[in-house]
């Protein structure tokens, strides 16, 4: 369940003053070889290492200081230095999880998405695991894809640029899959290397071929085996339900169940990327500026391209020189003024596409937090649609079996806040 402030997303310079942050995590293929030396004079940046490595089962402060890029290339280690580095940087920002109290002027503070295996540290971030947990969950997915990228030779690369149509039919005619959907003009093919390298010699019209530097072909069907052992793993976990809006790459929908999110975990180990939709539904919320933790750049990147025009400020955390400015946008999402601007009613919008069934709550009923409201389906999932907080249904704005996209609305609702 997603709110927005009117009846429809509106331009960031509609808030009158409101602030919406997104923080973005990225994944691997966003590590460099050093990429920690610089951070290491941050007060306890050289024992978070040693106690994560110690949690992962690597030496990950060895890794990101003197590693060269095949050393961090190593599927095992990477994505938990990947991780820890993100979660480290977080902590330092004041971000790390823990429940977050929302009102209806407080609840749309932040938004959090990752990329791939960074979808691990936003679920920490999020509050639905716990460091420790999201470190060694990644260790473990990690070592299994790691395994599974061994049984047969793959791979992975970015085609840059083209029509969409045709990138996605060059990439199916030389048995390929598009692995991550990216937004920004990028998509990423994976699977054989015979295909890929065909893929090169024949690139789809203005279209650039780059081959990237990891193991094997991610989020498909080859890392069944990996996923086989992280299903067999979860059930021992306890997650917590999110604390702060997260978005999930299998479709850039809203995630409020944390059972849902450890299972979407999952499943992402050989299921599409969709960050496209992640970044078009952050879009639809309004948000005013983006903060992608370290190793950062990738991420940033994609999202000034596709949001080419749109005044929402973008931040790659690149070095302790930016940690200022990421502070300041921190600082102006929990210092903006409440007064300056309190909606009258809210909107719910759908966390995802489907068709849309409300339940029978008739308008003008008063809806305590929680109360559902329906849900959307679509062709793969369910997904509920709930009240944030105490208020009463004002209107309908959809129809059984209306088609709606992620970020449409739905109803509105007249918040009722606690005195």
């Amino acid at each position: 369940m997603l709110f927005v402030g009117d009846a429809s997303p509106r331009a960031p310079s509609d808030w009158h003053g409101e602030q919406v942050l997104a923080v973005l995590a990225p994944g691997q293929g966003a590590q460099k070889p050093g990429m920690l030396t610089e951070w290491l004079d941050l007060p306890g940046a050289e024992s978070f290492f040693r106690w994560a490595g110690a949690i992962a089962d690597a030496d990950l402060l060895e890794l990101g200081t003197t590693g060269d890029a095949e050393a961090i290339k190593d599927t095992a280690v990477t994505q938990p230095l990947v991780v820890a580095m993100s979660l480290f940087i977080a902590r330092e920002l004041g971000g790390m999880p823990g429940p977050v109290v929302h009102s209806p002027q407080a609840g749309r503070d932040v938004v959090i998405t990752g990329h791939s295996v960074g979808e691990l540290t936003a679920a920490a971030l999020a509050g639905v695991l716990s460091v420790e947990a999201a470190i060694a969950l990644t260790a473990v997915r990690g070592r299994a894809m790691a395994r599974a990228c061994a049984q047969t030779p793959t791979g992975m690369s970015a085609v840059l640029g083209g029509d969409a149509e045709e990138v996605l039919a060059a990439i199916e005619r030389h048995g390929l899959v598009p692995a991550n959907m990216n937004g920004g003009g990028q998509v990423v093919a994976a699977g054989s290397l015979d295909g890929l390298a065909a893929l090169k010699a024949d690139p789809p019209a203005k279209a650039r071929i780059v081959p990237l530097s990891v193991a094997g072909a991610f989020h498909t069907s080859y890392m069944a085996p990996a996923r086989e052992e992280l299903e067999a793993l979860v059930g021992g976990l306890r997650p917590a339900d999110p604390s702060r809006l997260l978005l999930s790459n299998a479709d850039g929908a809203a995630v409020t169940s944390g059972a849902e999110v450890v299972s979407r975990l999952v499943s992402q180990v050989t299921s599409p990327v969709r960050f496209d939709a992640c970044l078009a539904t952050l879009r639809d919320l309004g948000v005013t500026a983006v903060l992608e933790l370290p190793p950062a750049g990738a991420l940033a990147g994609l999202a000034k391209r596709e949001w080419k025009g749109a005044g929402i400020e973008v931040l790659a955390l690149t070095g302790p020189a930016e940690l200022e400015r990421a502070r300041e946008l921190i600082a102006a999402e929990r210092g903006r003024a409440e007064a300056e601007h309190s909606p009258d009613w809210r909107v719910v919008v759908s966390p995802a596409r489907g068709t849309v069934v409300p339940a029978e709550v008739p308008e003008g009923t008063h809806v305590p937090a929680g109360t559902p409201l329906g849900r959307i389906r679509s062709r793969r999932e369910e997904v509920d649609v709930s009240a944030g907080y105490d208020g009463v249904l004002a209107e309908w704005l959809v129809q059984d079996g209306d088609l709606v996209d992620a970020g449409d609305p739905l109803a509105r609702l007249y918040p009722q806040e606690s005195r």
